[in-house]
């Protein structure tokens, strides 16, 4: 039997071509080697104010594009989070064996805690949501950026926990990180991760942005002092650049320093711009394309399996704490 994954996207902002790059990509060629599960986690978008109508429009965005960067709802289980009750039952559960010292320490809920006093109880307990969502499912790997990794060693350490106190009930999962590209850097300001959430619009590709955008956004792209274009950490926004180039094209470091050597940052941000437009056109065409009904269907189909194998976990941990009649 495969082994299983389990990832998901806040359902609010813009995806992005980091968004892509960094963890879409990843699970479209892992579906083909696990059992996946993919979830639009709008339960998690809540923990800050929404616009509701947004939210919903935003939630069928999301799955439109998870259907067209080849997310294969044959091969993987695709659905909306709040669809499935049972991810904030195990939740509570959680909460109860969770303690404050473990949450206070996580630096998502520490960075907002210090920029402002009315932080939420559903941003404190965030992480925990997350262990929940990724517990359900017995999930064996967890594809996570960097940002995340204390999220899911806390996710752990609540199913060991459990485990020891209560008796065996959840599968202890592992982090998938990808050796490349999993963070791609702001185009505006290559110190930070590029994110839906930044103010300033040239620093994110939308993957549904147009191509004048697309071209404007990398004409803009801040770069390093000097001339030369190579991988250099000591050059992090050239090294963006040509990060994004590498894994658009498929060529090796090699073969793009090769490729660039003796130009200059105009043309490799004019072929950047290029190949990025060549890449999301059939992408963009492929979204609109999508039948609205078929699209409630395979939600639907998704939420209908998840339920399935979430309430059994849920059924199985309530008996080991001895809830219920």
């Amino acid at each position: 039997m495969p082994k299983r994954i389990f990832s998901g996207v806040q359902p609010t902002g813009n995806v992005h071509l980091g968004n892509y790059l960094g963890a879409l990509r990843n699970w479209v060629a892992l579906q083909h080697e696990y059992e996946s599960f993919y979830c639009i986690v709008d339960l998690h978008a809540i923990t800050s104010r929404q616009d509701p109508k947004l939210l919903a429009e935003k939630t069928r965005e999301l799955a439109r594009l998870y259907l067209a960067v080849g997310i294969d709802p044959k091969l993987s289980t695709i659905f909306v989070q709040s669809e499935v009750a049972e991810h904030t039952e195990l939740t509570w559960i959680l909460n109860c064996i969770a303690r404050m010292s473990e949450l206070e320490r996580m630096t998502q809920f520490k960075d907002k805690a210090r920029k402002s006093e009315n932080v939420g109880v559903g941003t404190f307990d965030y992480p925990v949501l997350m262990a929940s969502d990724i517990l359900l499912y017995q999930t064996d790997l967890v594809p996570v950026g960097e940002d995340q990794k204390q999220h899911l060693e806390l996710t752990r350490d609540l199913a060991i926990r459990f485990n020891r106190d209560y008796g065996e009930a959840f599968r202890i999962p592992e982090p998938f990180i990808p050796k490349v590209g999993a963070r791609i850097m702001s185009l505006s300001d290559p110190a930070n991760k590029m994110s839906k959430s930044d103010d300033d619009i040239n620093g994110c590709v939308r993957l549904l942005d147009d191509a004048d955008s697309i071209q404007r956004k990398f004409k803009r792209a801040v770069t390093d002092s000097g001339s030369a274009i190579k991988f250099d950490s000591s050059r992090p926004a050239i090294t963006n650049l040509l990060t994004i180039f590498q894994l658009l094209t498929g060529e090796a470091p090699e073969q793009v320093e090769a490729h660039f050597a003796g130009k200059g940052y105009a043309q490799l941000k004019q072929e950047l711009a290029d190949a990025t437009i060549a890449f999301l056109d059939p992408l963009q065409k492929s979204a609109q394309a999508i039948d609205d009904g078929e699209l409630t269907r395979i939600l639907e189909q998704g939420a209908d399996k998840a339920r399935g194998i979430a309430s059994q976990t849920l059924a199985a941990v309530k008996e080991k704490m001895g809830l219920g009649s």
